[in-house]
């Protein structure tokens, strides 16, 4: 047995992974109740990009810890996809306050770290510094 693998964790996922329309709705009504951004990625297993962009999608979930990052398989949340107007994948959706920001369709590694990036710079400059800590 070896003790390195056992003592070597990987962090938990911080991709919350909607499985329904009733966790869609609740994730989303307390990212609003709480002022939270959401970053949602629209994937389906079969879809090979989609697949690959998962790493990217993780490590951005855990750069941005004041970001909700959602997956969700359109196969298995339709209503969620029908109500994004989401019709290719995967799509990237930024979210504030129920509302869309930003969407970008396709594996565009660059552009959605821009997108990210962009919004965040923005969106810190809006909270007073006080009440990130409180």
């Amino acid at each position: 047995m070896n003790r390195q693998t056992n003592t070597t964790k990987m962090p938990k996922s911080r991709v919350v992974k909607i499985d329904s329309e009733h966790s869609w709705d609740f994730f989303i009504t307390q990212a609003n109740n709480q002022g939270c951004p959401v970053m949602v990625h629209f994937t389906a297993a079969w879809c090979v990009p989609s697949v690959a962009m998962n790493p990217l999608f993780e490590e951005l979930a855990l750069s941005y810890q004041d970001v909700l990052f959602l997956s969700v398989d359109v196969d298995d949340v339709k209503g969620a996809a029908s109500k994004m107007e989401i019709t290719a994948m995967p799509t990237f959706v930024l979210m504030e306050q129920g509302t869309r920001i930003n969407k970008i369709v396709g594996a565009n590694p660059d552009e959605i770290r821009k997108m990210i990036d962009g919004f965040i710079l923005q969106f810190r400059s809006r909270i007073p510094i006080k009440s990130q800590f409180e």
